[in-house]
């Protein structure tokens, strides 16, 4: 019997291509092996074969300089320089704010139609560039053009700086904006941190509704939510289907029908759902999105935005709360800037200036001021700067004085305590004045409040009391955690947004997450 060809691999194929050709005919092999000893076979060649497909990062090139080695990487063209004999293609990949030079002579440039925002795949050997800008850069042995792109018609121009308003108006094509696309991952690095701190400190992550009942804040800033089709459940939230429903409850004909059986809202703040949790665990955290129903198109306002919240079983003192209120705010900042300081350096100089983040800095590096409401409206009335919003105590700080007061106190972020529990919401605990409530408000320069929080009112008649003089209702399923097992409890939320625009120094939350919506916008 003849005996098989050996495998022999054809001599014009592409970097990868050699790869691929080697491990199938590895796999092919394969099955010369005894039976007992294919599955262990399999699975190692599987995983080979999953890393080879792997194409390398442009972080990483830069990173580690492999010279001489060849690689194979995908992205998009983000510069296309043409000089007489060479073409210069800078490509990013989304994993670094950096480029990787790629030097194609005249012999394929001449073959290829690349243009600026074109998706390419390029195979080559990595050097040492001789240029200034980059120390390596790729000369390639292949380069395929996978998606074109219109530079007429595409938004974004080569060499262009983009104001951040044109930029939401392509909120689809936006992560290609290099500065955009360092914002994302500054979001990525700081959504990591949240988790890390968090998990090292023994918290439990919870999954709080999204659609609930109930109003957290008193305030009636909700969105109802009902199903497209509104007859398709009865007023029990049981499916009609094609039968005739018979109003056998002698109820009004002309009443609402709810799909749950009853209004339901998108929600505002998963803060009651984690205090169910801290009726058996001791510290529970949430991380997700919230909506308010506000009418504001300003700049620090969102319809949809998220809220990192933590609830702490057996906590009885307020400053002991803003204690950790500070070490999350400090630890998610200085985690940021070790994780990703080109993106920082990239979207800082270009939304904030050079020297904005030496006075964040500053701030993360100090103690945060604190002082009561009362010492607070004090200030404010003795204060000879000409206020738009006269203040009073009773009131509520808006914007303005909220800036103020950071200012006033050293340019730091300042935690406002003791407010007047008429302003606070039904769940605060009120002090032994009866005036006041264990809650406090963390103020940052640029932005206002950041973070809110409160002890949580324990006890069953005071709590029920409160909410009796608010009207409130559907709340017995509230009080119950107050009857069985109740303990000492409070918790706080903090707007990740609103944390990205202090750190960063943009203008707007628009700018700072991914798919802004506001009143008259919900776009995609």
């Amino acid at each position: 019997m003849r005996e098989k060809d050996p495998e022999v691999i054809p001599t014009k194929l592409t970097f990868f291509e050699k790869k691929k050709f080697n491990m199938a005919a590895s796999i092919r092999r394969c099955f010369c092996l005894p039976l007992q000893l294919r599955s262990r076979y399999f699975v190692k060649s599987a995983f080979l074969l999953q890393r080879n497909y792997n194409s390398a990062s442009v972080s990483w090139i830069v990173e580690n300089k492999p010279i001489g080695q060849e690689s194979s990487l995908k992205g998009w063209v983000k510069g296309v320089q043409k000089h007489k004999g060479v073409t210069f293609l800078h490509l990013m990949d989304g994993s670094s704010p950096e480029y990787l030079q790629i030097v194609l002579p005249e012999s394929i440039a001449r073959t290829l139609v690349v243009t600026f925002g074109s998706c390419v795949h390029v195979e080559g050997v990595i050097t040492e560039s001789l240029g200034k800008g980059q120390d390596v850069e790729m000369l390639p042995t292949n380069v395929q053009v996978i998606g074109d792109c219109d530079t007429f018609e595409f938004p974004f121009k080569q060499r262009q700086r983009h104001p951040a308003q044109y930029k939401r108006d392509f909120l689809h094509l936006r992560p290609k904006d290099p500065v955009f696309n360092s914002l994302l991952r500054i979001r990525n690095a700081a959504s990591m941190a949240v988790h890390q701190y968090f998990q090292k400190e023994n918290y439990m992550f919870i999954h709080t509704p999204i659609l609930t009942s109930n109003d957290c804040e008193g305030a009636s800033e909700v969105f109802q939510v009902e199903p497209m089709i509104a007859q398709s459940v009865n007023r029990n939230g049981e499916d009609k289907g094609t039968a005739q429903q018979e109003q056998s409850d002698g109820s009004d004909e002309d009443s609402p029908i709810y799909y749950f059986g009853h209004p339901a809202y998108l929600t505002v703040s998963g803060q009651l759902h984690l205090e169910v949790m801290t009726g058996a665990m001791k510290k529970v955290y949430s991380f997700g999105p919230t909506f308010r129903a506000e009418s504001s198109r300003g700049s620090f306002h969102l319809s949809e935005f998220n809220m990192v919240e933590a609830e702490i079983a057996f906590i009885e003192s307020l400053d002991d709360l803003l204690q950790i209120m500070e070490d999350l705010v400090k630890f998610i900042y200085h985690y940021v800037m070790d994780s990703c300081p080109k993106d920082i350096d990239v979207f800082t100089k270009s939304v904030a200036g050079p020297n904005f983040q030496k006075t964040v800095e500053k701030m993360m590096t100090s103690e945060f001021k604190r002082i009561s409401y009362t010492d607070a409206i004090e200030l404010l009335l003795n204060s000879d700067h000409d206020f738009q919003f006269k203040v009073s105590w009773g009131d509520n700080l808006i914007k303005e004085h909220e800036m103020y007061l950071t200012q006033a106190l050293g340019n730091l972020p300042v935690f406002v305590t003791d407010y007047p529990s008429e302003i606070k919401p039904f769940y605060a605990k009120k002090n032994d004045d009866l005036k006041t409530a264990s809650a406090c408000d963390l103020l940052v320069p640029n932005v206002g409040e950041l973070c809110g929080s409160s002890l949580r009112e324990s006890r069953l008649d005071v709590l029920a009391e409160a909410i009796n003089s608010q009207g409130l209702s559907n709340l017995d399923w509230y009080l119950d955690l107050r009857r069985f097992g109740s303990c000492p409890h409070g918790g706080f939320g903090l707007g990740f947004e609103r944390l990205l625009l202090f750190m960063l120094g943009a203008h707007s939350l628009k700018d700072v997450i991914p798919f802004p919506r506001w009143p008259g916008r919900c776009d995609l």
